[in-house]
């Protein structure tokens, strides 16, 4: 619950409001200053001036959305005027700004003739790449977002009606496929005859609804056409003046849908009770609905059900269209926002709804399981995924409908859109799509865990992997089944019944007979242990790597794989690396899982691992190696040490640019370098940094993970003859899809898996 005066010094306290204008070019000189006014503008001016298009190159305008309102229709609160609605259309820039970076003013208009707001608001278009109305009363707002489509040549979108009607519309496609009803033959009820009520049923039409199943209801009651006075826009509803059904109540017996759209406790449970079988209710007044979620499913418990609020399911919530469908019509610069844009963001809405849910939207939401059914036919307005999903389906349906002026390429497109969501994405991408050129058998001795199977999903939907999965096949399908992972191309495997188990045991007795292990406890560890199992796999060729341990401390899964993998050829000690991605950019720190005290050779081999994984990963490595010391101006055996791994380093491997010993300060700073620049061996801030020692280095990212806005990505496991990746104890579905990724694209296509396994792993045990 809300208090007043919380929602009061949210608003007031600090800066007044909750928006700033904040410059996006330097303007700390001169020289700056004399750029970004004048007399340097008046190039970009000219420019201009010659060419009009040139606004959007050289000026915010092709990003910067109105959002517009006269006060007259403010949430539940009414006319309160312009001023009273700025808190609102602050808001709603907000959450322009928040899921889809676009920027925006708002802007308040005190008229409350429709021609003369029109005027104001048509005469700004050289000013903004689009026109977001909000708040205005029916029917005013139906004749100004009619003129201003006329008259401008920008997108005009009234959010109260097209917002709510592309949202609920895709509430309904999925809801409809749930009760399995075909839309042409749904009868509708339609609470409500107001912009938002005649904007959903228009559009309901538009996916197959029929008009003559629509009944509307207005405070009087079933608009019918022997009504004095109808305007024309909740006329086109008006039932047969010989409809007998007047009511609400005598319009609710047997129908299959009905759309609230008005005020709170309207719908009654017997109401409820008198609909067709399988219901579909959509109860979306704020904040009161028309009937509260529990007690439609309390008295339904066939129903499908929704609201406009947050604390139950399937929120019908207009933040999933507006910023998206912006988005979209601004990057092909659209010329408008049509029934074909509309269409498409509710269909992709609808799509989306279907795939598997990230965990970080599960987090957002409790942690608890989503899935696509009853309690789910809508995304969570918090789904990072909607700017990727709908923006580039309202972009398409612009271009394939003639009203967008630029044309993109969508797979381009989508891309960017990932990688503006966030730094892990955008690095990532690239990983993945290094990984998806030549995808591997990547085997999962945990197959039975829930995270396991939506990350081998997600590998095999993305075509980067090929999954293989241990455990026992009915306990697989059966969770598979439950968490809706299909498991088509993905290859089910009980260690106990499969016809390798003999030669594995075989194999690993001769490996480890002089290792204490007899055939007895070689055939119970391959038997019992996927790790092992999965591990042999591996080692023999029948998988090209292994990703596993989610379910015990690290050293359970990197002991046996030391132990039958063993280290690639040249390498004496395998290591630890995180990837360190902000938004700037991605650095990898080493060794943080692995090596305790590595002397000065060990120390060397970390760096040159680590420099070769960056590189195999797309960045090309700057290696510092980190001390409390910079370059001997503090000697002590730990600098020492450090200094002569990076003297090891040079001369082994001359091409690595690398450095050290040197403070972190000096590896991540120029400024810092500055003393050092007629001999630092670094031409820009290092991107590989390496710990001295274990505490170090665990430390670091441990303080990263909690203190910083960066994202960690890891542990990569380097130096292994075969590709092995640890996932740590409570890793998120994502991190496992990260470290399958990681895994393929760090194959032996790049080279790092040179030579076959060792013929005595355990002489390279750390």
């Amino acid at each position: 619950m809300i208090r007043k005066q919380d929602a009061l010094d949210y608003h007031q306290k600090g800066r007044p409001g909750k928006i700033e204008v904040v410059a996006t070019k330097p303007v700390a000189t001169q020289l700056d200053l004399s750029l970004a006014y004048s007399p340097g503008v008046a190039e970009p001016c000219r420019a201009i001036a010659e060419d009009p298009s040139k606004v959007n190159l050289y000026t915010a305008r092709r990003n910067l959305v109105a959002v517009v309102s006269n006060g007259t229709a403010v949430l539940g609160l009414g006319n309160i005027g312009p001023r009273a609605a700025k808190p609102v259309m602050e808001g709603k820039g907000v959450l322009f700004k928040r899921f889809a970076d676009i920027d925006v003013f708002d802007l308040e208009v005190d008229a409350l003739d429709p021609d003369r707001f029109c005027d104001v608001v048509a005469s700004l278009e050289p000013t903004f790449g689009g026109i977001n109305l909000e708040d205005i009363r029916a029917p005013d707002c139906f004749f100004i977002e009619r003129q201003l489509r006329e008259r401008m040549k920008v997108p005009v979108f009234h959010d109260d009606q097209h917002g709510t009607a592309i949202i609920s519309a895709a509430a309904l496609l999925n809801a409809a496929e749930i009760q399995d009803k075909k839309l042409g033959d749904l009868k509708t009820v339609c609470i409500g005859a107001g912009a938002a009520a005649i904007a959903c049923m228009d559009l309901w039409m538009e996916l197959g609804v029929q008009r003559e199943n629509i009944c509307m209801l207005d405070s009087r009651g079933v608009v019918t056409a022997d009504r004095a006075s109808l305007e024309p826009f909740r006329g086109a509803f008006a039932r047969p003046a010989s409809d007998p059904r007047k009511t609400l109540a005598e319009v609710m017996v047997g129908a299959d849908v009905v759309c609230g759209l008005s005020g709170g406790g309207l719908i009654t449970r017997e109401m409820i009770a008198s609909m067709a079988e399988r219901p579909i209710v959509f109860a979306l007044a704020n904040p009161d609905p028309e009937i509260p979620y529990d007690e439609v499913l309390d008295e339904r418990p066939d129903a499908i059900a929704a609201t406009g609020r947050s604390d139950y399911p399937n929120q019908v919530n207009n933040v999933l269209g507006f910023p998206y469908i912006f988005r979209g019509a601004l990057d092909v610069a659209a010329t408008t926002i049509n029934d074909a844009m509309k269409l498409a963001a509710a269909r992709a809405l609808a799509a989306l709804t279907r795939e598997d849910v990230p965990d970080d939207v599960r987090r957002a939401y409790g942690g608890a399981p989503i899935k696509f059914g009853r309690d789910y036919i809508i995304p969570k307005p918090f789904d990072s995924r909607v700017l990727y999903w709908v923006a580039p389906a309202v972009a398409q349906a612009a271009m394939e409908s003639g009203v967008a002026e630029e044309t993109l390429d969508l797979e381009a497109y989508r891309s960017r859109l990932t990688q503006m969501l966030s730094p892990t994405r955008r690095v990532m991408w690239g990983i993945t799509a290094m990984a998806t050129r030549d995808p591997k058998r990547i085997v999962y001795p945990e197959g039975e865990q829930e995270k396991i199977l939506r990350a081998a999903g997600v590998a095999r939907d993305e075509g980067f992997a090929k999954p293989i999965l241990l455990g026992r096949p009915e306990v697989m399908r059966a969770h598979a089944e439950r968490l809706g992972v299909d498991l088509t191309d993905i290859i089910l495997i009980d260690p106990r019944q499969d016809p390798r188990l003999d030669g594995y045991v075989d194999a690993l007795h001769r490996l480890r007979q002089r290792k204490g292990l007899t055939r007895q406890l070689a055939t119970k560890m391959a038997s019992r242990s996927r790790t092992a199992f999965g591990l042999m796999m591996v080692r023999h060729g029948d998988a090209d790597g292994l990703v596993g341990g989610i379910t015990g401390p690290y050293a359970e899964t990197m002991r046996p794989a030391l132990q039958l993998i063993g280290v690639r050829d040249g390498v004496t000690r395998a290591a630890g690396m995180y990837m360190v991605i902000t938004r700037g950019d991605v650095k990898f720190i080493a060794d943080t899982t692995v090596n305790i005290d590595p002397d000065a050779d060990t120390l060397a081999q970390i760096a040159i691992l680590a420099a070769d994984t960056a590189e195999a990963l797309g960045v090309s490595p700057r290696v510092a190696m980190l001390s409390f010391s910079n370059f001997g101006d503090a000697p002590h055996a730990s600098s020492e040490k450090v200094a002569k791994a990076t003297a090891m380093v040079k001369a082994r491997r001359p091409e690595i640019e690398i450095d050290g010993e040197m403070q972190a300060s000096v590896a991540l700073t120029a400024e810092a370098r500055e003393p050092y620049a007629d001999f630092i061996g670094l031409s820009g801030n290092a991107n590989v940094l390496v710990f001295p020692n274990l505490g170090a280095g665990n430390i670091a990212y441990k303080l990263l993970e909690a203190l910083s806005d960066a994202d960690l990505v890891g542990p990569i496991v380097m130096g292994l003859a075969r590709p092995v990746s640890v996932i740590p104890q409570g890793a998120t579905v994502d991190t496992i899809v990260h470290l399958t990724a990681i895994t393929v694209a760090r194959s032996d296509s790049q080279g790092l898996w040179k030579g076959g396994p060792s013929t005595d792993p355990e002489s390279a045990r750390s």
